[in-house]
């Protein structure tokens, strides 16, 4: 038994570094699945699972606790880069704009609500009291990135050392802060006398009235005389929307016409186009027909395949410059990315994992598979150089002093806000630098897991040794209900307006104030009373800059306010 005692406890040995993290992160994995009240704190139980195991002394060597929490940390921030990228920019859309607007503010509130608790309930002349109300503010939304970029602000101002880990005041928060979101959230639909019914019926009803420009399929019979011996690209260039014709019976015969293919009158012609533009394009080509002609009736058969975009080379070119009507015979109808249908535009850039529907005959259709890469195989092959270079890109970013006066020390992004900056423009700009960032789902969650694992873990082993007497001893039960605090009132401030003011649907609401808060608990609650997209649509309208901000605010506080 003596070489289990010493695996136990020998703490500079790998064993049980490996043993200590691997306890650690999935007793807090299986624990976060226990539901109370229908609410979990999922994967954040392993921060109390590492609190438990620091105070009882199963601990490790601090270098290498540290190690791991940082690397944990940007291999975190990172992977959330990459995936919120691609819609960060285009989530300041015309809704998007108003929804991403009351985010700022309820991230602004929350800081004004923070520092009122701190000048009321707290000593300021201690000079650990503000640092350990950006903890608790963090625990309070519920924001773990947050959490490590103001850890590492910390350890910047007190470079001489310090008798206090936020993550306490982080841990003393965290779950009446989830208990809090949802709540509140609740206590909006009370207070502006919300039909939940009435809510949800009108959210159907407008969604079933909003085309999204989903690609809509129509067969059309040419009856405008101004059609009539002209070609194909004229008609398009004069209706000035995205259309693509994609087969064209002439006498019986049915072919795939080009840009320079002459249209007669009674022709019969199967159209792709935005469902807004479905109404236009009938009104100026002719009446919508069921079609009694078929494809596979006429001499050389054609087909319709899915495609998808593996070859590296193709990242960021446009449809148009591909030119596939005139060099490769084939119209392409439908483009899916994510799972999302978009309309198949000539400004459309190809980014590695899109699946393309192309139309032509069989062996041209061939032509484009190679052409694409069409191998499922190489597209599960994780893009591992991209994601380390942009580490290191990040991380040099992240190290850039800039000197502010007033300052203590210079300003710098850290470990946190540099690879978070850098994947984002990689996710939405790599492909100007031939890059190809995409990355599986399954491959970016498994890569996010593992690296919050490793942070929660490790914040919770190096916290745990003083985390009994801070909560016991100290402010513990002030952190307690000064998160609270942080956790509701920006919420219904926020939301009231929204609704007030913006009249925002009630589930969109929801799902902004989970995104503005980054709580996926919250979103699967909204999720579950929400027969429609609305929740999620907000979610992840808000969560791209909601993200940057909470981990941008929290260095900044830091710095400028934390000065010794």
């Amino acid at each position: 038994m003596d070489w289990l005692i010493k695996l136990f406890t020998t703490e500079d040995s790998v064993a049980h570094i490996v043993l200590l993290y691997s306890l650690v992160i999935s007793l807090g994995v299986y624990l976060g699945k226990i539901k109370i009240g229908g609410i979990s704190l999922g994967v954040t139980f392993i921060l109390f699972v590492g609190i438990l195991a620091g105070h009882i002394g199963f601990t490790g060597p601090i270098p290498t606790l540290t190690f791991l929490q940082d690397f944990g940390l940007i291999l975190f921030v990172f992977m959330i880069g990459l995936q919120v990228g691609p819609g960060f920019f285009e989530s300041f859309g015309k809704g998007g704009l108003k929804l991403n607007m009351l985010a700022c503010f309820a991230i602004m509130l929350n800081i004004a609500v923070m520092f009122a608790c701190y000048y009321i309930f707290f000593d300021t002349t201690d000079s650990k009291n503000l640092p350990m109300m950006v903890g608790t503010m963090y625990g309070a939304v519920t924001n773990t990135p947050g959490l490590g970029a103001a850890k590492e602000a910390v350890h910047s101002v007190f470079s001489n050392g310090m008798d206090f880990d936020i993550a306490s005041g982080y841990a003393c928060a965290y779950p009446l802060g989830v208990v809090g979101i949802i709540g509140a959230t609740l206590a909006i639909r009370f207070i502006c006398k919300v039909d939940m019914d009435a809510e949800n019926a009108l959210l159907t009803d407008t969604e079933a009235e909003n085309p999204n420009a989903k690609p809509h399929i129509m067969y059309l019979r040419i009856e405008n005389s101004y059609i009539g011996g002209r070609t194909l690209q004229e008609v398009i260039d004069f209706l000035n929307r995205d259309i693509v014709c994609t087969r064209l019976m002439h006498d019986g015969v049915v072919s795939l016409p080009s840009k320079d293919t002459v249209l007669h009158l009674n022709d019969e012609i199967l159209v792709v186009c935005a469902e807004v533009d479905a109404e236009a394009v009938t009104a100026f080509v002719g009446p919508e027909i069921k079609a009694e002609w078929h494809e596979e009736d006429q001499p050389q058969q054609m087909v319709s395949r899915r495609i998808v975009v593996t070859n590296s080379s193709i990242n960021g070119k446009t449809l148009s410059k591909l030119q596939f009507r005139s060099i490769y015979g084939v119209n392409v109808t439908r483009i899916s990315r994510q799972g999302m249908d978009l309309f198949a535009s000539n400004n459309h850039h190809f980014q590695v994992g899109d699946r393309i529907m192309v139309v032509g005959f069989e062996e041209n259709v061939q032509r484009v598979a190679e052409l694409m890469g069409n191998s499922e195989k190489r597209l599960n092959a994780p893009n591992i150089a991209t994601i380390f270079i942009g580490i290191v890109v990040g991380i040099l970013f992240g190290s850039l002093p800039l000197a502010i006066p007033g300052m203590p020390v210079p300003l710098k992004l850290g470990l946190a806000g540099g690879p978070l900056i850098i994947a984002i423009l990689l996710g939405r700009f790599g492909y100007h630098m031939k890059l190809v960032t995409y990355t599986t789902t399954s491959a970016n969650m498994m890569l996010r897991e593992i690296g919050l694992a490793l942070f929660l873990a490790s914040v919770g082993i190096k916290a745990g040794a003083g985390f009994w007497e801070t909560v016991v001893q100290g402010d513990g039960l002030k952190y307690v209900y000064t998160g609270f605090l942080i956790t509701i009132i920006p919420i219904l401030i926020v939301g009231t307006i929204a609704r007030m003011k913006y009249k925002f649907n009630y589930f969109t609401i929801m799902g902004a104030i989970a995104g503005s808060y980054t709580d996926p608990p919250a979103l699967a609650y909204a999720n579950s009373v929400c027969n429609a997209e609305a929740p999620a649509l907000g979610y992840s309208t808000v969560y791209p800059l909601s993200m940057f901000l909470r981990i941008l605010t929290a260095q900044l506080i830091i710095l400028f306010c934390c000065g010794v």
